[in-house]
């Protein structure tokens, strides 16, 4: 259990924003004392180099001065080196042209020759050479001339302790240890103390989340201290708004459907069991029958519109092929399908238009041409009619169903189209109609990202219009 919740606390952004702030922290001021130690390293090195060269150079014009190199008796010289070495914690070494060695204030090489990189290319140069650091030591050499003569008549090879300066860099190491580790230990409590601040409204939006799905919470939830959480916030309340539609709407519709099951079960109930019990007479048992079969034939049809529904919902984000649809043809057939249905409701169906195809699913445009046709036709008045027209408007194809029939109220026409809706309860139950047929008609020119229109006025009957934009380019003849 500890273990999963330190691996839990490694993957939080808690512990990812604490350990930028602390890399933020540490890194420059690590990086910072290091530049400035290096940089007074170099600098004061350059400055004993500077100060070492400015002595010698004043010693080598005492040494050309008293003719040193070729009699090295001069006390006021070797004075002067001996002081220099003592001063500088080093050695001086003093050679002629052949590289012997004149004088050494160590007194182990005089009379030798010295054979050095440094002092070979001082003579070669007649410059000061780059000091070589070995150690705490630093080594140079340096030409003896005079400026009457450019030949170079010797040189000084010197060798200086640098201890003391790498003393002070050493204490000045020791102060940014101290140093990095205050700022660690300040750094680990700021950034623990930040990071808690900053992702305190991570931890408000979690609650606040938690608390809704737990029951605790009805309003929306809301916590606007960054940009972020506020964009979170309001796209889950966007969400949220979308699912108490949507379980509203189910709620509601399972409440229809119990509801309008019911009815027709309590009516085919209600039959069998006066003919079961012998309780209708001989002559009422066919009209009870016809009851029978007319809820059962309701009945199936509302179950099998629900399953047309769910089917529908099922596939609402899925992709679907898309083929060429014939629609002129299509609404041909349908018209010629209902013409038996039309004459026994006494109403005159007909269609107008020409030849257009487009691209879709084809037993759903059969399905939304029957449902919008038979809804014109159950919802007419005797000796009305259903004018169907198909033909091409601009770059679109217009599929248009117009009757002439009872027609809807202003108010109702919104949720025409809602699931188990009817604006005459009693005259949907005359009819037959399952209050399903829009609802799929509506669900399917959704899918088909075709545009729907209702126009209608009581009394002066309904027009409803499709308008496809999926066309196929070549027009079936």
């Amino acid at each position: 259990m500890v273990t999963k919740k330190k691996t839990k606390f490694f993957k939080s952004l808690r512990f990812r924003i604490l350990v930028i702030l602390l890399i933020l922290g540490i890194v420059p001021s690590v990086i910072v004392t290091q530049l400035m130690i290096s940089n007074y390293e170099k600098q004061a090195i350059e400055v004993k180099v500077s100060e070492v060269s400015t002595q010698c150079a004043i010693l080598c014009n005492q040494i050309i001065k008293e003719n040193y190199l070729n009699d090295s008796s001069s006390q006021s010289v070797n004075s002067k080196l001996e002081l220099l070495s003592n001063v500088y914690g080093g050695r001086m070494v003093i050679v002629d042209r052949d590289l012997k060695v004149v004088a050494d204030t160590y007194h182990v090489d005089e009379g030798r020759t010295l054979i050095s990189p440094k002092v070979v290319k001082c003579f070669k140069n007649g410059e000061v050479t780059n000091y070589r650091r070995y150690g705490q030591m630093l080594e140079m050499a340096i030409p003896v001339k005079s400026a009457d003569v450019p030949q170079i008549q010797g040189a000084m090879l010197v060798n200086i302790s640098i201890s003391d300066i790498m003393a002070t860099v050493g204490e000045q190491e020791q102060m940014a240890m101290l140093l990095t580790g205050i700022i660690v230990a300040l750094s680990v409590l700021l950034a623990y103390g930040l990071s808690t601040i900053l992702v305190k409204p991570l931890a408000s939006v979690t609650k606040s989340i938690e608390d809704l799905t737990d029951g605790y919470q009805k309003d929306e939830i809301s916590v606007p201290d960054y940009t972020e959480t506020e964009l979170i916030t309001d796209a889950f309340n966007k969400m949220l708004a979308r699912m108490k539609v949507l379980d509203e709407s189910r709620s509601e519709f399972v409440s229809n459907v119990s509801h309008e099951l019911k009815t027709p079960l309590t009516s085919i109930s209600g039959y069998a069991e006066l003919i079961e019990h012998h309780m209708a007479s001989p002559e009422d048992v066919p009209r009870f029958a016809g009851e029978i079969h007319h809820n059962a034939t309701r009945l199936l049809n509302m179950i099998n519109d629900i399953i047309k529904l769910s089917e529908l919902d099922a596939t609402e984000n899925s992709t679907r092929p898309m083929d060429s649809v014939p629609l002129y043809v299509l609404a041909e057939n349908c018209v010629d399908m209902l013409q038996l249905h039309a004459e026994k409701h006494q109403v005159t169906l007909d269609m107008e238009g020409e030849p257009c195809n487009i691209l879709g699913n084809k037993e759903m445009i059969e399905e939304t041409l029957y449902n919008l046709c038979d809804n014109a036709i159950r919802y007419n008045n005797p000796g009305g009619t259903v004018h169907v027209t198909v033909r091409p408007q601009g770059d679109k194809v217009l599929l248009k169903v117009a009757d002439t029939g009872i027609g809807i109220p202003k108010e109702h026409q919104k949720r025409i189209f809602e699931r188990f809706y009817r604006v005459d309860k009693s005259r949907s139950k005359a009819t037959g109609g399952t209050g399903l047929g829009l609802a799929i008609v509506k669900h399917i020119v959704t899918q088909h990202g075709a545009e729907l229109n209702l126009e209608s006025e009581p009394g002066k009957g309904t027009t409803i219009t499709i308008l496809f934009e999926n066309v196929e380019k070549s027009v079936t003849m």
